[in-house]
């Protein structure tokens, strides 16, 4: 029998005879599944759940139901701490003065090294030493899963290449030569702390040997025949993250190991579709693969995972640069700063604020009234009490929390001294820069 919009499911009890022509269809206690606009107009009410109806009653949630934020709770200062950063934090900093960190991948594995280097931890690929390395020469370019295994199993396990497949932005060959074999296993063998970056699942790769290369090949060299692009799948990603993870567990057993997303797009893809849903895909591969790596040795408490991707992408409205590729340095700052706060114990440097690093990029990514975001980047704490005061959005909730939030960073400017001011991470090389210059 046809159904129209107004039917009753199965099981719901109609309500009774109702005058004209359009009598409402009713749900079991006489609530209305088909209501009507002030014109007329139809519409299914499919679930309207809260704290008084029977729906909320009445459905098992679990034992961990964790809620997506309003914008109105979203802007504490803490926040970050419950809707993001909950199941993700250590149980207790795992980076003091002392730790040895190496930390290398996507591009925006530069930014952590800059921020912890200039706080006073001992970055090895920062160390003077350690130049010629590939993971400090070229760290912030392997930008794959695959190569960042290579350069474990290379320094570790001492395994060869019968092809050329490591090539910096110059498209120059860098070899394997010894030496640098050598300064990259003394590196990875002094290390506590291990801060992985994975940015991309599309590769280019050697169809006779299946070996994957840091980007796409050098023009001279590209072989029809033999030379493939693909999208990697998430086993694949998957069979990485478990080889590099178990390597670290062989080698450093008291190492501690961190994944972390890239939020930064893709520059351009080579599939024959847009940039913007192939960078989709290609970070919800990763994603996925890391995720599911993770549950599954959770429990040896060694791998974590830096929630910098959802940070960037899903808590700031417009956190990026006019390229829409870097963050701006604000939000940068505000990661950097979160991040010191959660993983590290602390150098003879005061911190910075955390509160004011938030405000500061709650302030450029448009999360805030122009009025609020010009009076943080203003500096000045009368201008910020007063759009504090004034903020009329036309939501009681958000209003209340953009005088609360105000009110904290009148607190924390007044108390901040100038040498707690975190440093700015240098600007990011592209992701893809050399494979973008190569396809064209």
């Amino acid at each position: 029998m046809a159904k129209h919009i107004g039917a009753v499911p199965p099981g719901a009890e109609a309500s009774a005879p109702h005058a004209g022509a359009n009598p409402p269809a009713t749900a079991a206690g006489g609530r209305e599944i088909l209501e009507r606009t002030k014109a007329g107009t139809g519409h299914l009410a499919f679930q309207k759940t809260t704290k008084d109806t029977r729906e909320f009653r009445t459905w098992f949630r679990g034992e961990h139901t964790n809620y997506n934020p309003t914008l109105a709770r979203l802007i504490d200062p803490d926040a970050v701490h419950e809707f993001v950063l909950h199941g993700w934090a250590p149980a207790a900093p795992a980076i003091g003065r002392d730790t040895q960190v190496t930390a290398f991948g996507s591009c925006f594995a530069a930014n952590i090294s800059e921020w912890l280097s200039a706080r006073r931890y001992r970055v090895l690929n920062k160390a003077p030493d350690a130049r010629h390395a590939y993971v400090v020469a070229c760290g912030e370019g392997m930008v794959n899963s695959f190569v960042i295994r290579q350069q474990f199993e290379w320094a570790w396990e001492d395994r060869r290449f019968d092809l050329p497949l490591w090539h910096g932005y110059d498209a120059r060959d860098y070899g394997y030569d010894p030496a640098v074999q050598a300064e990259t296993r003394r590196i990875f063998d002094e290390t506590d702390v291990f801060i992985l970056t994975f940015g991309l699942s599309e590769v280019w790769y050697d169809e006779p040997t299946g070996e994957v290369f840091w980007r796409t090949i050098p023009k001279d060299v590209y072989d029809p025949a033999r030379h493939r692009f693909r999208v990697s799948t998430v086993e694949e990603n998957k069979d990485n993250l478990r080889a590099i993870y178990r390597l670290i567990r062989r080698h450093r057993p008291q190492a501690k190991v961190i994944f972390t997303l890239s939020p930064i797009p893709l520059i351009a893809t080579f599939r024959d579709n847009s940039c913007i849903t192939s960078n989709a895909v290609s970070k919800a591969v990763l994603r996925v693969a890391i995720d599911e790596v993770l549950r599954e040795v959770r429990d040896e408490g060694v791998l974590h995972y830096w929630p910098s991707y959802e940070l960037v992408t899903d808590v700031f409205r417009s956190p990026y640069r006019p390229d829409r590729r870097h963050p701006e340095k604000e939000v940068l700052a505000y990661i950097m700063t979160l991040f010191e706060h959660v993983w590290c114990d602390g150098t003879d440097l005061p911190r910075p604020s955390l509160t004011l690093a938030w405000a500061r990029a709650c302030a450029v990514s448009g999360l805030l009234p122009q009025a609020l975001a010009e009076a943080i980047r203003s500096g000045k704490r009368r201008r910020v009490r007063l759009a504090g005061a004034s903020a009329d959005t036309g939501d009681a909730r958000l209003d209340a929390a953009l005088r609360a939030l105000a009110d904290r960073i009148q607190q924390e400017m007044q108390a901040e001294a100038p040498e707690v001011a975190g440093p700015e991470p240098v600007p990011e090389p592209d992701e893809a820069e050399g494979d973008a210059r190569a396809a064209q």
